[in-house]
């Protein structure tokens, strides 16, 4: 075979390892890839670096077509998508399709998909639902605990093997982690392993966090490289060895030497959040807090409620969007709403004050402002925000802060939101 001649005489050295996404709906947008995503973390920690990822639709020809070149240019090929019963579920009949063999039922894989369904939809797709069951002859089967497609495990020529699993997220983890793992642990990894810490940091953008790590950024092992999200930025230490305990030797002097630099900046490690970081906080001193939100709608409490304990520190907040709920409910007096306007230093100070004695807590957080895009004014121009802290003496933080105009509305409300948090976080830090 054509194929398996050139696969031969360009077999790298090295195992290159490829992820293949299937699916029309994820070129369409109506899906985010965060199956590729997921796979990559776990091929690092089996110690495999991956270079290419590929999305593909629905199409027999062009899955068939991508199929083939990958197969001459790397040792491994994950797929997830098109295994269902549906029509355009193409990935097992297009990889046989690919190296001109044929597929085989296997009959007790219908048995298993007769013992997971009723019979009722059996009756309307046992059709659809038996083309599942067609392997290539000698492909090994991946089971599936969680639904009814399973993968495969096929090497249909040397030296290129492929891993085929469903879209589902769910499906595909509990499948890779049941069978997968020990597979490409036995079969391709070299006994070394990716070991990764991420310091996450808060007020201070990538540019300036960069700069002055520039010496850190060259290093072969471990690696340091700086991700930013939206108000956010990390630091990812990661190193290749053959225990957990010496990649942590690696890790150790280079997080050290980076904390001593940023300490003020940042907020925690790998999962936490500052939602979650804060929680923490709040729990250890014993202490409560509640909110007044009126540019942002109630995503700052969102923001806590999202992490599970929240409610060992938050009592609750109130979202006065309008004037007369921040009369009503804040007890903000007409006088002073008409004097400073609902965006305001004076305003947002007493929602402040007056929520945490509303509500009842010993921290308080009130944000006002203005995210666009309408409203702004040369005064008070879109993404002008108030933040006011109070906390248990009474003392007063105020915070203003105009973000860029080209930001949109989310963002400006996301950052606005952050900014609170972080702001609480500080006072905190200055208070242990």
């Amino acid at each position: 075979m054509k194929a398996n001649l050139n696969h031969q005489l360009n077999n790298p050295s090295s195992k290159e390892v490829e992820i293949l996404s299937i699916g029309t709906e994820l070129l369409l947008g109506n899906i985010v890839n965060t199956n590729a995503q997921w796979i990559s973390e776990q091929l690092s920690q089996l110690g495999l670096n991956h270079f290419r990822q590929s999305t593909i639709g629905d199409n027999f020809d062009r899955i068939i077509k991508v199929i083939q070149e990958i197969s001459q240019r790397s040792n491994l090929l994950i797929t997830t998508g098109g295994l269902g019963p549906t029509p355009d579920d193409l990935t097992t009949k297009a990889i046989a399709k690919s190296f001109n063999v044929s597929l085989y039922e296997r009959t007790y894989l219908w048995d298993e998909i007769k013992q997971k369904l009723s019979n009722s939809k059996l009756q309307d797709n046992s059709s659809s639902l038996r083309k599942q069951c067609l392997f290539p002859k000698n492909a090994q089967i991946i089971n599936n605990p969680r639904g009814t497609a399973p993968g495969m495990i096929w090497e249909p020529i040397k030296g290129f093997t492929i891993l085929t699993f469903p879209g589902v997220p769910s499906e595909m983890k509990t499948m890779w982690e049941e069978t997968a793992v020990d597979y490409i642990q036995n079969k391709f990894s070299d006994g070394y392993s990716f070991l990764s810490n991420t310091l996450k940091f808060s007020g201070i953008g990538e540019s300036h966090v960069a700069e002055r790590i520039n010496d850190l950024l060259n290093l072969k092992n471990p690696t340091v490289a700086p991700y930013a999200n939206l108000g956010e930025v990390k630091l990812r230490i990661t190193a290749k060895a053959k225990s957990e305990l010496e990649a942590n030797k690696l890790i150790k002097p280079v997080k050290e030497k980076i904390k001593n630099e940023f300490s003020k900046f940042i907020f925690g490690e790998n999962d936490d959040t500052l939602p979650s970081v804060l929680i923490k906080k709040l729990a250890k001193r014993k202490e409560t807090i509640v909110f007044a939100e009126s540019c942002t709608g109630g995503l700052l409490s969102s923001s806590i409620t999202s992490i599970s304990g929240s409610s060992q520190v938050f009592q609750g907040s109130i979202v006065s969007y309008s004037n007369d709920l921040k009369n009503s409910l804040l007890n903000i007096s007409e006088d002073k709403l008409k004097k400073y306007g609902a965006v305001s230093k004076e305003v947002c100070e007493a929602m402040a004050i007056n929520v945490k004695k509303k509500l009842g807590a010993d921290w308080s957080i009130a944000i006002s402002g203005i995210a666009g895009p309408n409203g702004g004014c040369k005064e008070k121009p879109v993404g002008l925000v108030h933040i006011s802290i109070s906390g248990p003496n009474n003392h007063i933080t105020n915070i203003k802060k105009i973000f860029n105009s080209t930001r949109n509305r989310t963002e400006i409300q996301t950052l606005s939101v952050n900014l609170c948090l972080n702001s609480l976080r500080l006072i905190l830090l200055s208070k242990s």
